[in-house]
């Protein structure tokens, strides 16, 4: 974790309760009192709940009893299963739960010296990029002398209700916290990706393939200290309707185990046993499980050992735990949040990834140059005036991840308007030596899409090869504000940085060597018909284009007389007079060996469209032909601004 923590609301923890002590009385937030401005951001509804501390509803208070686990809670009157599914999946991982409440030992009541307890708690959430510390009260809220919305099984434990009033903090009342997505908890106590999958979109409950490689991927997840949850999607059924088979609609439940189990007899040397795919989970209610195959009391687990049913955990208790095989898991839900911890440790036996971060925004302006918020896609018009971000793929290939996360906006339902927008990003491959932003999609590819999604985060994985890419968040209609932030993981470092200029700055020195009148854009898509080299028949083609003291070229494409470049490049020329060369060399361990060339004078008069160009040898344009020919696009503007 880094070592700068925000204060949400500049409150200093320690500032306070130090006054508090010295004073002799216990804290009461002023920045989230105990009132139903903190209950409700509709101001038509008034509650009547009594705010109590827990030294009121019990004996013996404590924030933890006996450690933390899973089972440790119950959700309540609020609609925020999702939030509980969460706590249930941060109780997993102790490493995890102390970032969240830091020193949880010392923030723990002590009998002996009550008079160092002022009645103030402090915990930690990850929000837009930064570990933000939020102080508050121990004021919870009750009916009939009983907590009314998160509480634990154990009546003296606390912890779970102090952090929903922490987390309601931040989002400006409990009510907010109503209906949600347990992935975006999950993001805020640990930082981790978070990637939404559909099954029934995925065809995961019918095609056995794609089920396996879940499975494989989703034990991976939890195995490296991620987080799963899901629920079934309720369209024409009401929420919380319970299926024949026990499952609860538009519900999160966490997923606590993702599991091989083996039926049968070990052998010396070998498994004579069938395999089972499991998965476990937790409904938050602490009750209410399911009732098809390998249930809590069913006759399948007659087929288990005693000794790997106990290893398993499995208890035949009304708990809200229950096992189900990864079939019927993927055939029963309809919605998974997966939530990725990537590891960015250099000390470490896992892949590791370099991971780089952006805060941006999207904004608004009348100026076409200046606006930063032109939609997805679809609107061709206005799409690239959006923030482009550029980075660099330095491997032959490499495995991307991306994250784009909308700023949270639960803070703002008191003013209409907390729903969450769509967004999303396009990934476009583009020249190898780009530095300004683009303006016109002409020689660039459309590499990769991300889901459209009105979730905070939308992810996507994707294997890109060697090159320069450029990165577009958008909204997904045109002139939506609201800040996102970004973040890029590669096997290598990737250079991520936003493009801000629209073209070269002028300065003093361009008024003694000049400053580029025309911008042209190359794109040398294939040669065919090359010269053979040696005796193997084939070539091992590159491409060089030049142009005054600029240059790009192309890997080296091995064994072939017809090789596919699909190599940019793009030139701000100061002498309009000075052509663009193309050449083609062959490969050597000694020296590169000259194929052939093209010599273009790349004005803007020239066509747009694909060009199929006779190579030629060294010399001006009426140079000897020699085999072969190269397909190209080029593109010339004296707008700077137009390509």
């Amino acid at each position: 974790m880094s070592s700068s923590v925000q204060l949400f609301r500049d409150q200093k923890y320690h500032e306070l309760k130090g006054q508090c002590i010295q004073q002799g009385r216990l804290f009461e937030d002023p920045e989230f009192p105990a009132s139903d401005e903190s209950l409700y951001y509709d101001p038509a509804i008034k509650g009547k709940v009594e705010w109590k501390r827990p030294k009121d509803l019990c004996e013996d208070p404590h924030l933890l009893v006996n450690g933390m686990s899973s089972h440790d809670f119950h959700q309540g009157k609020l609609g925020n299963c999702w939030f509980v599914a969460a706590c249930s999946c941060l109780a997993l991982r102790k490493s995890l739960w102390q970032q969240v409440i830091p020193d949880y030992n010392e923030q723990e009541w002590d009998p002996k010296s009550p008079g160092k307890y002022a009645g103030i708690f402090r915990f930690r959430f990850w929000r837009f990029g930064e570990w933000t510390e939020v102080v508050v009260d121990d004021l919870l809220p009750t009916e009939n002398g009983e907590l009314i919305y998160c509480c634990s099984n154990v009546r003296n434990e606390f912890w779970s209700a102090l952090l929903e009033k922490a987390y309601a903090k931040l989002a400006g009342s409990y009510q907010a916290l109503d209906g949600g997505c347990a992935a975006e908890a999950l993001v805020d106590f640990t930082g981790a990706v978070a990637e939404s999958l559909n099954l029934a979109e995925g065809k995961y409950g019918e095609v056995i393939s794609e089920q396996m490689k879940l499975f494989e991927d989703l034990m991976k997840v939890h195995k490296r200290g991620g987080f799963i949850s899901c629920s079934i999607s309720s369209p024409g059924r009401p929420s919380e309707a319970e299926t024949q088979l026990g499952l609860i609609v538009g519900h999160a439940y966490s997923v606590t185990a993702v599991r091989k189990l083996r039926l049968g007899e070990r052998l010396v040397f070998s498994f004579k046993a069938e395999k089972l795919f499991m998965i476990r989970l937790r409904n938050p209610w602490g009750k209410k499980e399911w009732l098809g195959a390998w249930s809590d009391s069913s006759e399948e687990w007659k087929k288990v050992s005693d000794s790997e049913r106990k290893n398993l955990g499995l208890t035949v208790k009304n708990d809200g735990e229950f096992w189900m095989t990864f079939e019927d898991w993927c055939k029963n839900f309809t919605d998974v949040d997966i939530c990725r911890t990537v590891n960015t440790s250099c000390f470490s036996l896992h892949k590791t990834w370099e991971k780089e971060m952006m805060h941006g925004a999207w904004a608004k302006h009348a100026e076409p140059l200046l606006n930063r918020s032109g939609g997805c896609f679809d609107n061709r018009e206005t799409f690239l005036q959006n923030p482009q971000y550029i980075f660099d793929v330095k491997k032959a290939e490499d495995k991307v991840l991306v994250s784009l996360q909308q700023e949270d906006r639960r803070k703002y339902k008191r003013e209409g308007k907390g729903d969450n927008i769509t967004i999303g990003f396009e990934i476009l491959k583009v020249e190898d030596n780009r530095r300004y932003r683009l303006h016109k999609l002409t020689v660039q590819e459309r590499v990769a899409t991300s889901p459209y999604s009105n979730t905070r985060s939308v992810f996507l994985r994707r294997t890109l090869q060697r090159g320069r890419y450029v990165l577009i968040p958008t909204t997904y209609i045109p002139g939506v504000p609201t800040k996102f932030i970004l973040r890029l993981y590669t096997d290598v470092p990737s250079k991520l940085r936003e493009l801000k200029a629209d073209r070269p700055k002028m300065t003093c020195w361009n008024l003694l060597c000049g400053y580029p009148r025309r911008v042209t854009q190359v794109k040398v898509h294939s040669a065919e018909g090359l010269q053979k080299q040696g005796g193997s028949g084939g070539a091992d083609p590159y491409v060089l284009i030049k142009c005054e003291n600029q240059s790009g070229r192309s890997p080296v494409q091995h064994d072939t007389t017809s090789p596919v470049f699909n190599t940019q490049v793009i030139f701000y020329r100061k002498d309009i007079d000075s052509p663009v060369t193309i050449q083609v060399w062959n490969s050597n361990l000694l020296s590169a060996r000259f194929l052939g060339q093209a010599v273009l004078a790349a004005s803007p008069a020239e066509p747009r469209q694909q060009q199929r160009l006779r190579l030629r040898g060294r010399g001006g344009g009426e140079a000897a032909e020699v085999p072969g020919h190269i397909t190209v696009t080029l593109l010339s503007s004296d707008d700077l601004a137009e390509l």
